[in-house]
């Protein structure tokens, strides 16, 4: 499908090989299985980890220990190539790279560093992000799970968390829980004694992702566990904006996808004696669904130079991840509903993304989360309580 608007014209030589790249891999070694795996509920992330490692798409944003320390446009450019792909390949390589090494990164020792942060960027060590709980999705500083010191100065950590991508896979998750000071980050290696993470069944979203719950019994951390570098919601908020930026970038990929399949088949598929694109009702589906596209590469292009240039707010993240996931929705069900019945099945990519879609709506943030965030921002008034 040609690229109307020249949008990819403005990226540089450097973010176009990316762009190629991880497309390439896409086309290789997801594509020609990733509906057997959204039907069979499976993702293969121990063989994908390493190969998605040595490509430097885990945690590619940040610097050293292993990382690639590229800009942030180069990432969502990465990000919309994998998800065109499917959702469930960006969601693993966003909870990797900006819910579980960014944090590590940026509020970790050394040691916590040292340990993790170079395994995790080659794919050998899997992580996941334990912010979410069965009963506090959108209000997480009311979080139930606890941390409390014993006398030995180790941390003895209980409560539960819920919707944890990569949960029962990782070696390694990232936990907010209360403590007497504040809300705190841990560094919980899964094989500690007391932690569990039962997978998520029956799913009909994201089927090719491991959805995971998380149960802390009593587990038992050293004084090093800790995150040292933040104290309070900031650090898992911070988190968020982070992943919730490769979001804004990534459904333009999932969407892209869709229209892509859409023109393609309304060129082959023959109704009446002809084509149905050469019907004006399906070519205004097909206009529409390229404006709304257009305008979230737009927009994802736009935060992350602003991104790059160290000006990004989280008012702004909101913006883009409620504004471009609301597209590329609408894109999936227009798309839908050009391919008929052929539409709902694994053998054309749509149902798969629309369905999807329907888990990136409200995950890392619901749609009402950014509606009344922009809100705040434009009127001053907190509408949240």
């Amino acid at each position: 499908m040609d690229d109307l608007l020249r949008i990819d014209d403005g990226l540089s030589e450097e973010q176009r090989l990316i762009r190629d790249t991880v497309k390439g891999f896409v086309a290789d070694r997801v594509l020609p299985h990733v509906g057997d795996w959204f039907e069979e509920a499976v993702f293969p992330a121990r063989e994908l980890g390493p190969v998605l490692g040595s490509l430097g798409v885990l945690g590619m944003h940040l610097d050293g220990y292993g990382c690639a320390g590229l800009d942030a446009v180069s990432y969502g450019v990465a990000c919309r190539e994998l998800e065109a792909g499917d959702s469930g390949l960006r969601s693993f390589v966003s909870v990797q790279g900006s819910l579980a090494m960014f944090p590590i990164w940026k509020y970790g020792s050394a040691e916590q560093k040292e340990q993790w942060l170079p395994r995790m960027a080659a794919g050998e060590a899997i992580g996941c992000f334990g912010l979410t709980e069965p009963d506090h999705g959108s209000d997480p500083a009311n979080m139930r799970t606890h941390a409390k010191q014993d006398a030995s100065g180790d941390w003895i950590l209980n409560g539960a968390k819920m919707w944890i991508t990569n949960g029962s896979i990782a070696d390694v998750a990232v936990v907010w829980a209360q403590t007497e000071d504040g809300i705190r980050g841990f560094v919980v290696p899964t094989d500690t004694p007391g932690f569990s993470a039962p997978e998520i069944h029956k799913k009909m979203s994201l089927r090719a992702s491991v959805t995971s719950s998380l149960y802390f019994d009593d587990v038992r951390l050293p004084a090093s566990a800790v995150l040292p570098g933040v104290r309070g919601l900031k650090g898992p908020l911070s988190c968020l904006s982070e992943a919730r930026f490769g979001i804004l970038w990534g459904v333009v990929g999932a969407a892209r996808a869709c229209l892509e399949s859409a023109v393609d088949y309304s060129k082959t598929r023959v109704q009446f004696g002809r084509p149905i694109g050469g019907f004006q009702l399906t070519q205004e589906k097909l206009a529409w669904m390229y404006v709304g596209l257009g305008q979230a590469q737009l927009t994802a292009l736009h935060l992350g130079r602003l991104k790059d240039a160290g000006a990004l707010t989280p008012q702004q993240v909101s913006f883009g991840k409620l504004a471009n996931v609301r597209a590329a929705i609408d894109i999936a069900r227009r798309s839908r509903s050009i391919l008929g019945g052929n539409g709902i099945t694994l053998e054309y990519p749509v149902i798969r993304h629309m369905t999807n879609l329907e888990s990136v709506l409200t995950y890392e943030g619901t749609e009402e989360v950014h509606i009344l965030t922009l809100g705040r921002a434009l009127t001053g008034l907190d509408a949240f309580h």
